[in-house]
């Protein structure tokens, strides 16, 4: 008498999110908050002081900002190549060719162009508080205008700091593998998040003035 095969059932495989990437994303949500009250702030100033919001705006330099800002959101897209080198598992380059890059080159240039938006936002202040003497404390408008964005500048500059964090460690680690990826990932999230804030900002006060 012959015996029937066993048929084996395998278990059923269940994709848990990583857990750093949604602790990311939950983070991500209260900093999302936190700019919407920055953004509060600045529209209940402005609706109480119109006539000093029309002429302080008319002291900055629109052109200038659009060009940083083009710069920042440039800076997304080489993040974003440096994610999809870091998830083919290719930490750094193969070639010359940018085709070839891998994610620390993509970073890095990221990185370079995320620090020329700082000294860009910096050579801003500069000239406001020197040539037109817009300051922190000169009025309603030189406070909201400082915070919004200055705090912006400062999650920029964390950026600029998780950036070289991960290029250190793609260094650091014996084997690129899915940790660094998954690092790179998440920095990632944040950056494209800082540069959304920025758009929303730009647009709020220097093209809707």
């Amino acid at each position: 008498m012959t015996s029937m095969p066993v048929s084996q059932h395998s278990a059923p495989v269940i994709n848990r999110p990583n857990s750093t990437a949604v602790g990311t994303i939950v983070w991500l949500g209260s900093e999302v908050m936190f700019f919407a009250g920055l953004f509060a702030m600045y529209f209940s100033l402005r609706a109480n002081s119109p006539e000093l919001w029309h002429g302080q705006t008319a002291k900055l330099n629109v052109t200038f900002a659009l060009i940083n800002t083009l710069i920042l959101v440039s800076s997304s897209f080489t993040a974003q190549f440096g994610v999809f080198a870091a998830e083919r598992m290719q930490p750094r380059s193969t070639g010359w060719s940018p085709t070839k890059w891998g994610m620390v080159e993509w970073f890095f240039i990221s990185y370079v162009l995320g620090a020329i938006f700082v000294s860009g936002q910096v050579w801003e202040y500069t000239n406001l508080i020197s040539q037109e003497g817009v300051m922190l404390n000169s009025d309603s408008y030189g406070s909201a205008f400082y915070l919004t964005t200055g705090f912006h500048a400062l999650h920029v500059t964390g950026g600029l700091i998780a950036f070289l964090i991960i290029i250190g460690r793609s260094f650091a680690a014996k084997k690129f593998g899915h940790y660094e990826a998954t690092g790179a990932i998440v920095v990632s999230y944040y950056w494209h998040f800082v540069d959304v804030v920025w758009i929303g900002l730009f647009l709020i006060i220097y093209v809707l003035k």
